[in-house]
């Protein structure tokens, strides 16, 4: 007979979900700080909840984790402007190298999440959630306060924003091409050109010790990439995780920062910008001895 308090078995049960909660809010939210704080919010719920009402403590959790994710995507639609910091790091284009085609594998998922972060909190939410989670509609219609059809409706746009994004293999070239036009005209100091290859709506990603900083709007983004060789630093227009992408690395060889771009019909309608040390750690990128 065990002798283990209630509280106990809840603990417990709440360790045994912890990954797979800190994997749905890094989902919605593509950031592990802020996972990780929606995770440790989950748990402050669960200890003033009354678990005797809870039948089934994995899915209340999940619904607790994506109810407090989504109120973190709808707030970030008012998030002002990036500040200088926060802004696209000094750019330069290399050119060519013969690892233009290597691909450089996020375990995580790069890629997805800088799709992820073109949709809206809602489509977001539905999408992973059911598509990546198995989490039925009926329960994402609850968090979004929509009818289970709702819910599978915006799952499905999403689902199509998703597909559209992805390109075949043979359009890689001509992504990087769009990628190296941009760092170009950024070097340049060309707005025109700028403008030119950014979608009017693009969606700039920066990871920050507070958060995710969003900068929507390809006027805000062209005014924020920086110009300048950077002789701190060698960069090179690479594959990261299937999309075209920049790779920083310091003086002692080591990965500094990433640039991922999600292009679509010749224009880049996403770009995140990943400097923090342990998913740069997490990502299979090549030092430089």
């Amino acid at each position: 007979m065990s002798d283990s308090s209630p509280a106990d078995l809840v603990a417990t049960t709440f360790e045994a979900q912890r990954d797979r909660l800190h994997a749905v809010a890094h989902r919605m939210l593509g950031s592990h700080a802020d996972a990780e704080d929606v995770v440790q919010e989950a748990w402050l719920r669960l200890s003033r909840q009354d678990t005797t009402t809870i039948h089934n403590l994995a899915g209340w959790l999940t619904t607790v984790v994506g109810r407090i994710s989504l109120d973190v995507l709808r707030s970030r639609q008012t998030h002002p402007e990036a500040s200088d910091d926060d802004r696209l790091p000094e750019l330069v284009d290399d050119g060519p190298a013969p690892e233009d085609d290597v691909t450089l594998a996020d375990s995580v998922g790069l890629a997805l999440l800088v799709v992820l972060e073109t949709l809206r909190p809602g489509e977001r939410l539905a999408f992973v959630l059911h598509d990546l989670f198995a989490v039925p509609f009926d329960e994402i219609g609850q968090i979004l306060g929509k009818s289970p059809d709702a819910a599978k409706m915006l799952a499905s746009r999403a689902r199509r924003k998703v597909q559209a994004s992805e390109r075949p293999t043979a359009a890689g070239r001509e992504q990087r091409e769009v990628v190296h036009a941009f760092l170009a005209a950024a070097r340049r100091g060309d707005f025109e050109g700028l403008l030119r290859v950014l979608d009017p709506e693009v969606r700039l990603t920066v990871d920050t010790p507070d958060g995710p900083v969003v900068t929507i709007g390809a006027t805000q983004v062209a005014a924020g990439a920086r110009l300048g060789a950077g002789a701190a630093a060698r960069r090179r227009v690479l594959l990261v995780d299937g999309l075209p992408g920049v790779v920083s690395w310091g003086e002692d060889g080591a990965p500094l920062s990433v640039l991922a771009f999600t292009v679509a019909d010749g224009r880049i309608i996403a770009i995140r910008l990943v400097t923090d040390r342990a998913v740069l750690a997490s990502m299979n990128l090549p030092y430089l001895g």
